[in-house]
């Protein structure tokens, strides 16, 4: 049970799900390559937009048949569920995953400090 829940947890994060980190990924890189003013841009934003409906389909089909599809070797029926050592580097990743999702500005301070002189290089 632990480990699917996780494996839940790290797909919605991928998906874009708000409140988690890939959200905010996504919500900054559609937001800014809307506001160029270029047309051609914002088609390619709005296609990128529509495609997070493929993301989202393919990932929960891979939760569904991985998670609660029939068991396909019987070998893997008496499988243990995660260690304590791998819940522990889990939860740590969980907890990161969420704390960026709801505090973004934290790790974009950070990551704006080393994308500054990059960026002033590149002449944007």
């Amino acid at each position: 049970p632990f480990a699917s829940v996780c494996y839940v947890i790290a797909g919605l994060a991928s998906l874009g799900l708000p409140g988690l980190s890939g959200f905010v990924a996504e919500m900054t890189i559609f937001v800014g390559s809307f506001q160029h003013a270029d047309l051609f841009h914002r088609i390619l934003t709005i296609t990128a937009c529509c495609s997070i409906v493929i993301t989202a389909v393919y990932i929960l089909r891979t939760v569904g048949k991985i998670l609660y599809g029939p068991i396909q070797d019987q070998h893997h029926v008496g499988l243990p569920d995660a260690a304590w050592y791998e819940k522990v580097s889990v939860v740590v990743l969980i907890f990161a995953i969420t704390f960026i999702g709801m505090y973004p500005s934290g790790a974009s301070d950070i990551i704006s400090n080393s994308l500054t002189p990059i960026i002033a290089k590149i002449n944007f």
